[in-house]
């Protein structure tokens, strides 16, 4: 039997609900159930692998979910809010991850939930005077977002409940392993132009949003935390700095406040290192640990908190271990996880590309017989070549990695191939990660001078060395030592890069340190320096936060002593391209090949097609040359309608309101369950019609008056008395008229009619209202967006799609993205109208109109904005099938409509509604006379 053809079995967006297990040989057993919290100790020198459950996140995944099942007893209503708010996936165009939903839940549980459902859980600290809480999530999984979510949390809390100061504090404290992840976490900051509060829509309400700006957000580099150093050449000694003076330095004006939080961005840098705990430089090298630099980070937090009082430190990594110095394949996780969502669950829910890696080939296996491609480094003939001392660039590569070179570069050929072929702007990258900078610069040299046997490899423009001393000293924002040799190569690939002349030559004026960092940071990223580059070389593993996502392609050309260091190696090249699902809702798969480097989950390579290419993206974005063409238009959160004293309807305008009984149920069947199973024998039915006292005509009346009353009570102008006589007389003329429809004689009889009636009755209510708002108003009144009254054309954010789309002439912005026929063929007519001076699709504008549908506050997103040659503003909807929400929603649309124009100030707007293709001419010339 063959292989799986997927890896991706799980919604992204729910529980994971199965599993792939290890089986006999070659194969996975798909399993049902979620995979419990563990991690794998793998030794890949005696290809021995052993699995350590966490027991302390599985009990705690329990206690949550009977925490949620309870209503989530404890927190606050700020917090409430939050959860609710990021559980509505109508909220924002995608829900969020299940795992970012886990993380922010299980950090609520521990901070906020009552004493009962955290008995008996014991969080073991790091052995310092602060708390320390960690969510281990795998690559990809959008820490970020869960970062922007505690922070929400943290400080919509401290604003609301100043006194709780234990437990919440608007001062954060951001610490990042590098420039390049601060750089990236600048969305954090709620004033940032594209802060990801607003992009993903994480305030309930403008009024929080609003409050979120009273955040105090500090994003510092690790390397702030480092002692201040003494002038070599000082005359005067100051002395050490004190830990006051310290805080200053660090916090700026975070300083003047105390109980702050911090937020450990790849927080695996910083351990605390016991005492008794030695690691040689060589293993920790070996490693890809940085000694000084854990060190530091702590002992600088440890500073922060002797002054300032750290209240809780909040930990996210993908692979949070410290080692423990016991044996080269043992490493210590973190003792203070609390959720965990590792490499192998963002691959089976496809948030991830799954990686592929060797395992086996056409020459003889070694001596474990493996394919000596699955961890190259081991052969002897490898390693003992790529550790010569005094090593020339010009010696030629082991033949092994010749071979490996050539294999992986055909495949690597054929994706570059499809890519272009599809209309990708840059081509898959191959990444190469390898043991020293020696190593490195012979790969260079193996691929620029045309020893590799791919001529298309033979690129230097587009083969970037990473200089490992040249990063490290960009990554803190200082000089490293003169190359000219490395300065000219990085600008060949500037020249190369395909940029306009001015931004080449911004480029090029720039330090070589900041041109690296400039390349770097950007593989793949279109309009960029490292837009072209097909081919990276690195020593160390690259920064976390580098997210090229065309990485297709990885050489591992290094010893790989624990499965810690695979999945960091791996995790440079797992971020996805598209995000496309398939009929299921599941990620269609995409896939990273490796060679040389070692993992415990994998594709067999052996079998299939190769995979097709990503989907180009198309950049979506407001132009400004076309400034002529601007669409503006009011941002009313709500139209409130100012009611005369005497209530009316002008029934031969009341549209028919038909109630299905078909979707109603009122009488259900319910029998007892065991294990799944249920007993028809006994079964129970529960059936209104038993209930008839129950379902008065009066009761019924007066319910549907009440209802109607609490939506008009604010906004009528005569005595409430008056308005609830009023409502009852025109709730009993509608039900007694023929406006209100029941298609069928059964449930025409007297009770069944008052029990279909009740079950219906804000249905019925909102359609009543509907005209009496119409009928019978003097004025609007129009409930503006504090934070932007006026929307318009110029303010859309680029975004990129790869729906088919269409440029466009006559609209500010550059494309038109289809999502039906209709629309493209409703784009063609506006654009060579004769009646049209400029068009809109209503997409990513944020231009919405709010109507009540089944007594709850929806959001209608009209299809387009047309402003016409008579000077009017069209709202343009297209609409296949007409029902009862889609009359709702046009009757909020008229409303909208008569409210601005009554307003004024915005010109004069008109609605229209399409519902063939052949319509749209005819509307536009209606609408222009």
């Amino acid at each position: 039997m063959s292989g799986p053809k997927s890896l991706i079995i799980n919604s992204p967006y729910q529980e994971p609900g199965r599993h792939w297990q290890q089986g006999s040989g070659t194969a996975l057993n798909l399993v049902e159930g979620r995979r419990p919290a563990a991690y794998e100790v793998f030794d890949t020198r005696n290809n021995t692998k052993r699995v350590e459950e966490l027991k302390l996140v599985n009990r705690i995944r329990e206690r949550v979910q009977k925490w949620r099942e309870a209503d989530y007893p404890g927190v606050t209503q700020v917090t409430r809010s939050l959860l609710v708010h990021w559980q509505d996936s109508t909220a924002r165009m995608l829900p969020f991850y299940f795992c970012q939903i886990e993380a922010i839940e299980t950090l609520i549980w521990w901070v906020e939930a009552t004493a009962e459902f955290k008995q008996g859980i014991f969080l073991e600290g790091d052995g310092g005077p602060w708390e320390r809480v960690c969510n281990k999530m795998a690559t990809g999984s959008g820490k970020t977002t869960v970062m922007a979510m505690v922070i929400t949390w943290q400080v919509l809390n401290a604003l609301a409940y100043p006194k709780r100061n234990k437990d919440f504090s608007r001062a954060v404290f951001i610490v990042a392993p590098g420039l390049t992840v601060r750089e990236r976490l600048q969305v954090l900051l709620p004033g940032n132009p594209t802060n990801v509060y607003d992009e993903f829509g994480l305030c309930p309400s403008e009024a929080l949003r609003h409050k979120l700006n009273q955040a105090e957000v500090l994003i510092e580099n690790w390397h702030t935390l480092m002692p201040l150093k003494q002038p070599d050449r000082s005359v005067v000694r100051k002395g050490a700095e004190s830990d006051e003076a310290f805080t200053r330095r660090v916090l700026g004006k975070l300083a003047s406040y105390r109980d702050i939080i911090v937020i450990n961005d790849e927080a695996h840098h910083a351990y605390r290192k016991p005492a008794d705990v030695k690691i040689s430089k060589k293993d920790a090298e070996e490693r890809g640990i940085d000694l000084e630099e854990a060190t530091r980070w702590i002992e600088g937090l440890d500073r922060l908190h002797r002054t300032r009082r750290i209240i809780r430190c909040f930990d996210l990594s993908a692979t949070p271990f410290a080692p423990t110095g016991k044996t080269n394949t043992d490493e210590g996780l973190f003792g203070w996880i609390v959720s965990d969502f590792g490499l192998n669950d963002a691959i089976e829910g496809g948030l991830v590309k799954t990686p592929r890696v060797v395992v086996r080939d056409s020459a003889l296996p070694n001596a474990k017989l493996r394919s000596k491609l699955y961890h190259l480094y081991r052969e002897s003939e490898v390693s003992e070549d790529l550790n010569r001392k005094a090593a020339k660039p010009e010696d030629p590569l082991p033949k092994l990695v010749q071979d490996a070179y050539t294999l992986l570069g055909a495949d690597w050929l054929e994706a570059a191939k499809q890519w272009e072929e599809s209309g990708h702007p840059s081509p898959p990258v191959m990444l190469t990660v390898c043991n020293r900078t020696e190593t490195a610069a012979r790969i260079e040299r193996y691929f620029t001078s045309g020893d590799a046997f791919w001529p298309e490899l033979h690129a230097p423009e587009k083969t970037l060395r990473v200089d490992s001393k040249v990063l490290e000293k960009a990554e803190i924002g200082e000089a490293a030592a003169a190359d000219k040799d490395y300065e000219a190569r990085l600008k060949g690939i500037v020249e190369a890069s395909g940029l306009p002349e001015d931004r080449r030559e911004a480029l090029l004026a720039m330090k070589k340190e900041e041109v690296l960092r400039a390349i770097v940071d950007n593989v793949g990223k279109r309009g960029t320096a490292g837009q072209r580059l097909q081919n990276v070389i690195s020593v160390a593993m690259l920064s976390e936060g580098w997210d090229a996502k065309n990485v297709t392609h990885i050489m591992g050309l290094r010893a790989f002593t624990s499965q810690l260091l695979c999945e960091q190696v791996i995790g440079r090249g797992l971020r996805r391209v598209s995000y496309e699902t398939d009929e299921n809702g599941l990620f269609l798969p995409e896939y990273v090949n490796v060679f040389g480097v070692p993992l415990s989950i994998f594709q067999d390579d052996g079998e299939g097609p190769t995979p097709p290419p990503p989907k180009p993206s198309t950049q979506i974005e407001s132009l400004s040359e076309r400034n002529s063409l601007e669409i503006r238009w009011p941002n009313v959160l709500r139209v409130d309608p100012v009611v005369k004293p005497v209530l009316a309807v002008r029934w031969h305008e009341v549209l028919p309101l038909e109630l299905k009984p078909e979707e109603t149920p009122i009488s259900a069947e319910i029998a007892p369950a065991l294990g799944g199973a249920t007993d028809w024998s006994k079964i129970h039915v529960i059936d209104l019609e038993l209930l008839p006292e129950q379902f008065r005509l009066q009761r019924l009346i007066f319910l549907a008056a009440r209802k109607a009353y609490d939506q008009m009570k604010d906004s009528f102008s005569g005595g409430r008395e008056y308005l609830v006589y009023q409502l009852i007389r025109l709730v009993e003329e509608f039900i007694d008229s023929d406006r209100l429809v029941i298609p069928n004689l059964f449930h025409q009889e007297p009770l069944r009619k008052r029990i279909l009636l009740t079950l219906n009755v804000d249905r019925i209510v909102e359609h009543l209202l509907r005209y009496v708002y119409e009928q019978n108003t003097e004025k609007f009144e129009l409930i503006f967006d504090e934070d932007m009254p006026i929307g318009s054309t110029r303010y859309m954010r680029t975004w990129y799609t790869t729906k088919p789309n269409v440029p466009t002439v006559r609209s500010q912005i550059s494309h038109v993205v289809g999502d039906s026929s209709w629309e493209g063929y409703a784009a063609n007519v506006l654009e060579t109208s004769k009646h049209v001076v400029s068009y809109v699709k209503n997409d990513h504008l944020g231009f919405q109109v709010h109507y009540m549908w089944n007594g709850s506050r929806r959001r209608f997103l009209p299809d387009f904005l047309i402003r016409l040659a008579n000077g009017r503003t069209l709202v343009l909807e297209i609409k296949g099938v007409d029902d009862d929400q889609s009359r709702a929603k046009r009757s909020a649309l008229a409303v909208w409509v008569q409210g601005v124009n009554q307003r004024g100030g915005f010109g004069v707007w008109a609605h229209a509604v399409a519902f063939a293709p052949g319509q749209i001419p005819d509307l536009l010339a209606e609408a222009v006379k």
